[in-house]
């Protein structure tokens, strides 16, 4: 898969309907907490992508019993769970590659009293350290070595506690499990400045459903009372937001009419407003969002008529993994936009392969990129790249097919990583997409 690459000839308007998938990191968070409970629980709605497909099979490793009950709904029974697993070089191997496996520590402790995680992979755009993580667990009670040889993390946690914390950044992945941990310590804790994204209140929400006592869902003060033991559940991913905002930029960008379904328009917070910041026009109807064919989209001012700048924050700011969709939709824009990645260092490096495309777009350091756009007067032209990172690599595709020309986007297992059947599904809406 790692050596398939997309020939996209874009400049097409697309048509049609098109479903966002479940989301790729809420899926990897409840995926974990089925190691809470001895009991089935029942998952809907998770996308079939690389990412999650490899989460499943570490947790069959460990010995949780999986059953697919139909396309995107699994059975999930983790009641002969084998710790020493963890000590396998299988299980180092396969975690190494895949962020989102730090999230097997929270329940492991909460439940086991102890765990063992390699330093683990995922994207390259920039450091994404884990001490908020680590912290956490100290402040519950755990003890952790970390063994720079063997480049992996052992901790040890005989008596959790609970206890008050006010954490240093509001981590998604950290906040998840310090309330997996939590949810099975003695006593209350307190987690202040604790991330509240979606998929962190779907996280919370399915817990309380197998029985834990977590209050403050949705704000960033979260109150777990702990309890002894979890049950089975039946739980539904929400639609995925980057997904969704993906879609409503590739539509601005291409003059496309596209109808996003299940949009989940509730949970999208500053997404919809953010795009129509850039003069993109949005038809919302129930769950539904409609993109009209966007001839031209002016890129609004502030009120003092200075540039506009959108950046990204912790929710409920703007999410990171849409800054480089906005971006890329801002090429061919009327106005000038500056775009501000705060939280990584690494991801706007992609924009070389934008300005090789004929996009009017200045890096000006690491963090923040100017964008000229001339309302359409250059078209973006087809050239040969690679994808560095998931939503670079999505960003590339959307630039692919609004550009003039042959363009080639190898790397693509980057793409696979967080988008199931993308091209399967762009072709449904006339893309002129393959794969090669």
């Amino acid at each position: 898969m790692e050596s398939s690459s997309f020939e996209i000839v874009g400049g097409k308007p697309l048509k049609g309907t098109i479903t966002p998938q479940g989301a790729k990191n809420e899926a990897l968070q409840i995926l974990c907490a089925v190691l809470l409970t001895r009991e089935e629980v029942i998952i809907s709605n998770l996308p079939d992508i690389v990412d999650v497909n490899m989460l499943i099979s570490i947790l069959e490793d460990l010995g949780v019993k999986v059953v697919k009950l139909k396309k995107s709904v699994y059975s999930f029974t983790a009641k002969n769970v084998n710790i020493e697993h963890l000590m396998t070089e299988s299980y180092r191997s396969k975690a190494s590659k895949l962020r989102g496996s730090v999230m097997l520590m929270g329940p492991l402790l909460g439940r086991f009293k102890e765990a063992t995680i390699p330093r683990p992979g995922g994207d390259k755009i920039g450091r994404r350290r884990l001490d908020t993580h680590f912290a956490g667990f100290q402040k519950l009670g755990a003890r952790f070595d970390y063994n720079i040889k063997e480049s992996k993390f052992s901790i040890d946690a005989t008596k959790l506690k609970g206890t008050y914390m006010h954490l240093e950044e509001p981590s998604v992945t950290g906040t998840a499990n310090i309330i997996m941990t939590a949810v099975l310590a003695s006593g209350k804790t307190t987690i202040y400045n604790a991330a509240c994204e979606p998929y962190l209140q779907q996280l919370c929400r399915m817990l309380n459903s197998m029985g834990a006592k977590i209050e403050g869902i949705g704000s960033n003060r979260l109150t777990i009372k702990g309890v002894r033991s979890l049950g089975g559940c039946k739980h539904t991913v929400l639609s995925d937001m980057i997904e969704v905002g993906s879609f409503i930029g590739l539509a601005a960008l291409t003059k496309s009419d596209i109808t996003i379904r299940n949009a989940q328009i509730q949970h999208l917070g500053v997404i919809p407003s953010t795009f129509e910041k850039l003069g993109i026009e949005l038809e919302i109807k129930g769950n539904n969002i409609r993109i009209p064919p966007q001839r031209s989209y002016k890129i609004s001012r502030f009120i003092d008529g200075s540039i506009l700048t959108i950046y990204d924050a912790p929710w409920p700011g703007f999410t990171p993994d849409l800054l480089s969709i906005i971006l890329v939709v801002a090429t061919q824009a009327n106005g000038s936009l500056l775009v501000h990645q705060k939280m990584f260092e690494s991801r706007l490096f992609f924009v070389d392969k934008l300005i090789d495309m004929g996009a009017q777009i200045i890096l000006c350091d690491p963090h923040r990129a100017v964008v000229i756009g001339l309302n359409r007067q250059m078209k973006l032209r087809g050239i040969k790249m690679s994808s560095p990172d998931i939503r670079a690599g999505v960003s590339l595709l959307m630039a692919a097919l609004s550009a003039e020309g042959k363009s080639i986007i190898s790397n693509i297992h980057q793409i696979d990583r967080g988008y199931q059947d993308i091209d399967g599904r762009l072709q449904k809406l006339g893309a002129d997409i393959k794969r090669i």
